[in-house]
């Protein structure tokens, strides 16, 4: 990869980052607020919940796209966290913090469903 791809790729993250964390910051769909109508309290707890599962992906995607960076900072971004092939510029492009080639993807996904420890173990080692 190219230092301008690189330098593309660096841009890309860390304007991310900045984006993610500002989002990260907003937890008003958060907050507890009390309803005497027990239709009010449910949709309230239905917001929440999605609010917390948002925050939940994008604190993960905070993490991934940090990682991202330091790997391009220690010369293995692009590079498949499993079978150390590159990364498809196109994966890179949709999903610039991608750990893995979509052939080890595919495996990871695959295991996830038969054998979740497994493969959290091998994400582990990816981190």
């Amino acid at each position: 990869m190219t230092r301008n791809e690189l330098n593309r790729f660096e841009a890309v993250l860390t304007a991310r980052i900045a984006e993610l964390e500002h989002l990260t910051r907003l937890r008003d769909g958060i907050t507890v607020e009390r309803s005497a109508d027990q239709l009010d309290e449910i949709q309230a707890a239905s917001q929440r919940t999605l609010a917390v599962y948002n925050l939940d992906r994008e604190f993960n995607q905070l993490r991934d796209a940090r990682a991202a960076l330091r790997r391009i900072q220690e010369s293995s971004f692009g590079m498949c966290q499993e079978c150390e092939d590159d990364i498809h510029p196109k994966r890179l492009a949709a999903l610039p913090w991608a750990l893995f080639c979509i052939r080890c993807q595919e495996a990871v996904d695959r295991n996830l469903g038969t054998n979740e420890a497994a493969s959290r173990d091998l994400l582990g080692r990816a981190a």
